[in-house]
């Protein structure tokens, strides 16, 4: 099958540290290659890929202040869809804007919706509802004026995973940090806890970083370790007692829920959004819903089984898994077309 990946270009793929979407776009696609399809990777020129590669940015706009989003994002776009005859499907990765295009090629088109940044997007959703094809990547993300072909959850690279043969005391908060993720939220319960906290990740709101969690770090019993690169995600993740997952929002996934679990590390999560989808309570790690009971669930997290837990995430969310799904979706979406 030839397949065309439309990767977001706000970072690399795969992303050095954060940039969960180009994260699933670089899995996808090497898993696709593995399978043995014809694969062609949109994404920046610095990516790094088996596949075919076809860029138009030199690399991510996060990365580099001088670039123009709008101008290279709407160029990278339009570079997939001049190109669609040459592919039996295009997988859109890349949210609503490739829609607008679907219309001007008969190539069916694929979208994985990885959560909606506004309910003002979702009219552009339904506008190609019936031309294109849609998967969510949780049930709990799904929009009830949307119909979708199926539910995915994204693969992890299992084998970049391991559990650590002496992991720590100390909890774990891991992710963007940002109200939304619950930064401040981890700190309390690691303070009543009596148990340091380290905490990873980009500062992607600054003002609740100096207000919220900088005025906490102190080098001892919180840590703030900075964006973990891919090299690093393991050891981090796995040398946790548990992850702090107090999400304020409905989120639609978490990689570093399933990556923690991967590493055999129990995570105790808000239970918000997909969370319910993702970890087993009282198997894989503790569902809460304040911070009186995630305090409580510390200590349960102790009682798990490290290796239950890591067998739990393998069979759960393989590359393998995942891309199988994908092919049936692509498969059906040509059949639909013809």
């Amino acid at each position: 099958m030839r397949i065309a990946v439309l990767a977001p270009i706000a970072w690399r793929t795969p992303p050095r540290h954060y940039g969960p979407w180009e994260q699933f776009a670089s899995l996808l696609t090497e898993g696709l290659v593995a399978a043995g399809h014809h694969v062609t990777l949109f994404a920046t020129a610095d990516s790094l890929t088996a596949a075919t590669l076809a860029a138009t940015a030199p690399c991510g706009w996060s990365e580099d202040t001088t670039i123009d989003t709008k101008v290279v994002e709407c160029v990278h776009i339009a570079s997939v869809f001049e190109r669609a005859e040459e592919f039996d499907v295009i997988h859109n990765g890349f949210d609503f804007l490739p829609l607008t295009y679907s219309g001007l090629v008969s190539t069916p088109v694929i979208t994985t919706i990885h959560g909606f940044s506004s309910a003002r997007i979702v009219p552009v959703y339904q506008r190609y509802d019936e031309t294109t094809t849609y998967v969510s990547i949780s049930d709990a993300d799904r929009n009830p004026n949307l119909r979708y072909a199926a539910t995915i959850h994204h693969g992890i690279a299992i084998d970049d995973f391991a559990i650590h043969p002496d992991p720590g005391e100390h909890l774990l908060f891991f992710g963007r940090i940002h109200p939304d993720k619950g930064t401040a939220a981890a700190i309390e319960v690691a303070r009543r806890c009596g148990r340091r906290l380290d905490i990873a990740g980009i500062i992607q709101d600054e003002s609740y970083f100096q207000t919220e969690v900088a005025p906490h770090v102190d080098g001892d019993r919180v840590r703030y370790l900075g964006a973990v690169d891919a090299a690093m995600r393991a050891e981090v993740l796995g040398g946790a007692h548990a992850l702090l997952h107090l999400i304020d929002f409905d989120e639609p996934f978490g990689y570093s829920v399933a990556e923690a679990m991967a590493c055999g590390t129990p995570v105790i999560a808000n239970s918000r959004g997909s969370m319910s989808e993702l970890i087993e309570d009282g198997v894989t790690g503790c569902l809460v819903n304040d911070i009186d009971s995630a305090v409580a669930a510390v200590r349960t997290a102790g009682t798990l089984d490290r290796a239950e837990i890591a067998r739990h995430a393998a069979d759960r969310f393989s590359v393998d898994a995942m891309v199988d799904k994908y092919v049936a979706v692509y498969r059906d979406a040509m059949a639909n077309r013809s």
